[in-house]
Formats: C-alpha cells, structure tokens, sequence
C-alpha cells in the first residue's frame, strides 16, 4: 500500500495573507506571494519553531509552556466561507476574519481533511495538515462587528468549514494561481481492542 495517495483533483491559491502582528486582531493583509519557511510564512506572528499552549492544549498542559508549533497557517476554502455566509444570510465572510494565511478553491470539503494530508503547491513547497480549526467566540465577536446578527450563529454555522491548521514541511514560494495537489494518507479508523 502506498504510503500517500495524490488526490485526481487540484485546488487553486485564490489569496494569501499576513498578520504581522498578534495586535492587529484577525485583520491580516493581503499579499500576492507567501515565502515559507520551515518555521512557517516569513513575517506572520504566527512564524516560529515553537508556539504557547493554549486553551486547545490544556488536556495535555498548562497554559503558556513552549510546545511545537504545528499551527503555522491556517487554510481555508473559497467554497466554505461562501456557504458560511449563506446559512448566515450575510453578504460575505472575509478570509481575514477567520484568520486566514491561504485561501484556496477547488478542494472539497477542505475542513474535513484527515490529518497528516500534505498541501503541495506549484513551487513544491508543502505545508501538513494539522487539525480542524474550530470557530470560536473570538471569530463570531470579530464577525459581529460586521454584522451583529450573525455572531450568536457564527459558530454553530461555521463548524466543520472554518479551514484546518497546517504547518510547513518543505519550503517554497507560494503565489496567487498556483496549484494545490491533495496528497492524503491511508486511512483507518483507530480501534482500541
């Protein structure tokens, strides 16, 4: 069995962003090329070998102790952010309030891919999937702002579609156009015996 298999689709970069700083909130700016580093896109705040336990670590640790960061970038899907903001009834839901560093079409049901599944871009630069990137208070408070009927539903609206987390395994150049080749790992469901 081969250890990955390449998806017969590609997604497409749409946009790229940045948050240089941690207080600027959410609000990122747009960019027309990522450089990636091992330690993440260069000049993000979110770039670094290591990051800060968090409420989502605090079954394993106690806030603030240095753990490795595999929460370099956060992806999300054209596709989803656009069917958030219909269940929504709202115009738009802006990658930027969701946090985001790449914006790709293409890619189906992008929020459900399994952990382990590498990104590839045209530059052959890959970023690995972490996780699922949860909504939380914080993005329906900074939705709210936009539009305050939403935020009590933001969260319940946006489960399973608010992007995955990933971090950089090979480095590169990633642009606005590029190509993304799916390249996930076999799958099996965990079962205690």
């Amino acid at each position: 069995m081969p250890l990955y298999t390449a998806l017969s689709f590609q997604g497409r970069v749409e946009s790229l962003l940045l948050r240089q700083s941690r207080e600027t909130g959410f609000e990122k700016a747009a960019t027309n090329m990522l450089e990636l580093t091992l330690d993440g896109p260069k000049g993000d705040c979110h770039t670094g070998p290591t990051r800060k336990s968090d409420s989502r670590t605090l079954p394993l640790y106690e806030r603030d102790i240095d753990i490795r960061n595999v929460r370099q970038l956060t992806i999300l899907s054209v596709e989803e952010l656009t069917d958030i903001a219909e269940s929504l009834g709202v115009p738009e839901i802006k990658p930027e309030w969701f946090g985001a560093n790449i914006v790709v079409s293409g890619i189906p049901d992008l929020t459900l891919l399994p952990p382990s599944t590498r990104l590839q871009f045209s530059s052959l630069a890959t970023i690995v999937v972490d996780l699922e990137n949860y909504p939380c208070s914080q993005i329906a408070k900074v939705v709210g702002a936009h539009y305050p009927e939403a935020q009590k539903l933001l969260v319940k609206k946006a489960m399973h579609k608010r992007g995955v987390t990933a971090w950089v395994e090979r480095e590169g150049i990633v642009q606005i156009g590029d190509t993304v080749k799916v390249i996930i790992p076999p799958q099996r469901i965990y079962e205690h015996r």
